[in-house]
């Protein structure tokens, strides 16, 4: 069990490691050498858990969803959906593994990279809360999930796209805030609109207490 818990723990140093190699030089620049000093491992190691370094940048890709933490449960589903993007916006400033996985995913670079993962599982999951709030009524009649989903991913990845062409990503939970309140008038019924947090800050507190930073 030690053994098998110190390999685990090795692949992630070497994942959290080189998400920041590949998120400071894009993939074609990054060296699997700057990525072991950073991990403080041996090539051997890196070579147990990866096979190259396309096998690792997708690695660091797949995590991407799976890096940001689910926002508790609320009684509006739409309060849902938007708490997924506003988790992500915030957890971008905090999350070296989620920045290294966006950097991947929006980069030109590196061409035999297969970057179509995140935007297929970002869609489909604010997909099925989309449909679960128009099954409860939150939508408005006209409201369609299979469109509004899509949209509101791609509008991320161009925000993120934008960020990081002006170097503030810490703009990001602004301007996920501003996205929210331009499209939810579109598809959410008024009084439900009404309830919605969509204020910068709303990411950590759907995450809850276990979030909140210490004193």
């Amino acid at each position: 069990m030690a053994k098998q818990d110190r390999a685990i723990r090795t692949r992630q140093a070497i994942l959290e490691a080189a998400a920041a190699v590949f998120d400071e030089r894009g993939y074609e620049a990054a060296k699997l050498s700057d990525i072991l000093e950073l991990a403080q491992v041996t090539k051997g190691a890196l070579y147990f858990h990866f096979d190259s370094k396309e096998d690792l940048a997708h690695a660091v890709i797949d995590a991407q969803v799976s890096a940001t933490p689910e926002p508790l449960p609320q009684v509006s589903k739409l309060q849902e959906f938007v708490d997924i993007g506003m988790v992500f916006a915030h957890r971008l400033t905090h999350d070296g593994l989620l920045r290294g996985s966006v950097r991947l995913t929006l980069d030109q670079g590196g061409h035999e990279l297969n970057r179509s993962g995140p935007y297929r599982e970002w869609t489909e999951l604010n997909l099925r809360v989309l449909n679960e709030a128009k099954q409860r009524g939150e939508l408005l009649p006209h409201a369609d999930p299979e469109e509004a989903a899509p949209l509101v991913v791609g509008a991320y990845a161009g925000l993120n796209l934008m960020q990081q062409a002006l170097g503030s990503r810490t703009n990001m939970e602004h301007w996920a805030s501003v996205l929210y309140r331009h499209v939810l008038p579109s598809i959410a019924v008024p009084a439900v609109l009404a309830m919605l947090d969509m204020e910068p800050g709303r990411g950590l507190r759907a995450l809850g207490p276990a979030e909140a930073p210490a004193g």
